[in-house]
């Protein structure tokens, strides 16, 4: 459900917006969210993922996370195989535009396990820029005529005063955190975003908390030199995390690609037997190491390397 507009008034007087230092660990991080949590997920596929926070939260032991992102991949499947979330809200769940619909998610969907709550693209969009606006609900026509509506009981439809036209009336979405990676941002947490921002700053806007993750933590000094590129102000932002890599093996606009070869490993052993290899992931990957450092290393320097020299390889400062 929404927040009526009187409770989000008050959300928001209640938080701390002064400008101080937010930096914390992965760990202490996870610690801010508790079980049955709503959660925006920023980035889009496998772009800009938040793979630190998730692996931080999944090794939390967190359980039950309304989980809400604007396209879904494989992190969507290890949020469902740990039990860290039973309810994922997206528009589309796969492994992967080249790996095709998610294994788990039918699984998991399929035998009641879970729950994919499907809206189109723009319905989700616009469901977090009504809740960045503070209003209720927007209007559109996307979704009419499909049958994606009739299986939405949150959505309603109107005639529009003005013209009589047919509408859609989606309602806002405000989650309680938002996860969110971003290049580099302050220690105070303005964010900057290079690339497409995705659903990112309405996603920050809305939510009530807001954890970032960077690749690097910058002076502010660095930041007010392309005051342009800043996207979410520090006032939007509780906590900030600097954790290199930290969509891996996801991509990170100008800095890394995805690791290809690691995660079409990961799709042809899902392939083989859905069950005991995420299983097996989760434990190889995200319960072994003790740390984000040694996550990388069983990522492998190589493939790091790859991605790094890929990605730089296309953007220029």
């Amino acid at each position: 459900m929404t927040p009526a507009y009187a409770e989000l008034c008050r959300r928001t007087k209640e938080r701390d917006r002064s400008l101080h230092e937010k930096v914390m660990s992965l760990e202490d991080a996870a610690g801010l969210v508790p079980d049955g949590a709503s959660v925006g997920i920023g980035g889009s596929t496998l772009s800009r993922t938040p793979i630190a926070m998730i692996w931080a939260l999944i090794r939390a032991g967190r359980k039950d996370l309304h989980c809400i992102r604007s396209i879904t991949s494989n992190e969507g499947e290890l949020l469902f195989a740990s039990g860290t979330s039973r309810h994922m809200l997206t528009s589309w769940f796969s492994q992967g535009i080249v790996w095709g619909v998610s294994r788990i998610m039918r699984l998991y969907t399929e035998s009641g396990r879970a729950r994919f709550e499907e809206w189109s693209h723009m319905a989700v969009g616009l469901r977090f820029r009504a809740g960045a606006m503070g209003v209720p609900f927007l209007p559109m026509r996307s979704m009419l005529g499909s049958d994606v509506i009739g299986q939405l009981p949150d959505a309603r439809q109107m005639d529009c005063p003005f013209t009589g036209e047919k509408l859609v009336l989606v309602p806002a979405l405000n989650p309680d955190f938002a996860l969110i990676h971003v290049p580099r941002c302050d220690p105070y947490g303005n964010a900057q975003i290079d690339g497409l921002p995705f659903m990112d700053i309405d996603i920050a806007m809305a939510a009530n908390s807001v954890i970032l993750t960077t690749e690097r933590i910058v002076s502010n000094d660095q930041i007010r030199r392309a005051p342009d590129r800043t996207k979410i102000p520090f006032l939007a932002v509780d906590a900030v995390v600097e954790a290199p890599f930290g969509a891996a093996p996801h991509e990170c606009y100008g800095l890394y690609e995805p690791l290809f070869n690691h995660l079409d490993a990961y799709a042809t052993r899902i392939r083989e037997d859905p069950q005991e290899s995420v299983r097996t992931y989760l434990e190889r990957y995200f319960y072994a190491p003790k740390s984000w450092t040694e996550y990388l290393e069983l990522l492998g320097l190589e493939e790091l390397l790859d991605a790094r020299r890929r990605g730089t390889g296309i953007y220029d400062d």
